[in-house]
């Protein structure tokens, strides 16, 4: 801990304090429903969620999440706070993480009401919209009021395949200090494109000019196509979010010939 770099020690206890105070202090469900990202229509959302969800992990006893995120944060924000300062280090890390949830919000707000505007010519009721928003997501299945309501007003599969993917945008809600990792990833990349990078499953160095482009598309397509090579549960416009971000603002610094020490 003592090699560990001020802001990036200070992330990395805030984030195992959130973790450990949610899994172990009152309700779990409700410290989730309390601080993860909920899309900003639902009622569960809260003004503090794009902040307090950048240091929100998957509940246990799911412990890769937080451990890959944290080891990404002390390897790369080790190096880019050495470089950059403190300050300057964690108003780049914070962008990032507020980028992820702004980007990951517009994506479902698309979403959602790119589906209503395709549905719009089924008589749905605003009761109607609101029972199917609130109805507990189970994809290919329906029961109770919401398939009452989808035999009356005789929705299609596909139209119902459309409904279920607003349902489930509409419903879930984020965690994870992934977007702003993703930030840090394309900021280690300006800084150092020619350094060699591995991922565990392709142990085969590859410079990180080429590393990082390749995972933030392989993000965009998981995203566009809905087929996850990283898993199931996985917010991929938060990465790019985050990722997009981060080269905005690395660009911006560049062009402008920041000065590091003024942020010291």
């Amino acid at each position: 801990m003592n090699n560990i770099t001020p802001v990036v020690k200070q992330l990395l206890i805030i984030n195992i304090v959130f973790f450990l105070g949610t899994q172990f202090i009152g309700n779990v469900d409700f410290n989730y429903k309390l601080f993860s990202l909920y899309y900003f229509e639902n009622p569960n959302f809260r003004i503090w969620q794009p902040i307090t969800s950048m240091f929100m992990h998957a509940q246990m006893p799911n412990l890769t999440h937080i451990l890959f995120n944290m080891i990404a944060l002390v390897s790369f924000g080790n190096v880019l706070e050495h470089f950059w300062g403190s300050k300057r280090f964690l108003f780049f890390y914070i962008s990032c993480g507020l980028g992820a949830a702004l980007i990951h919000t517009g994506v479902n707000y698309y979403v959602i009401h790119n589906t209503l505007h395709q549905l719009s010519s089924i008589n749905f009721t605003p009761q109607d919209i609101q029972t199917l928003l609130n109805y507990s997501y189970n994809p290919g299945a329906v029961d109770g009021e919401a398939s009452n309501i989808l035999a009356r007003l005789h929705v299609s599969q596909q139209q119902f395949n459309l409904l279920s993917e607003a349902i489930q945008s509409y419903q879930t809600s984020a965690v994870g200090a992934s977007g702003a990792i993703y930030g840090l990833l394309v900021a280690f990349a300006f800084m150092f494109p020619n350094a060699e990078l591995a991922m565990m499953f392709i142990p085969i160095p590859i410079k990180a000019k080429y590393f990082i482009p390749i995972l933030i598309g392989l993000d965009l397509f998981s995203g566009v196509t809905g087929f996850s090579v990283f898993g199931a549960g996985i917010a991929h416009f938060a990465h790019i979010g985050g990722a997009v971000f981060g080269f905005i603002i690395m660009m911006y610094w560049r062009n402008n010939k920041f000065n590091h020490n003024r942020w010291n």
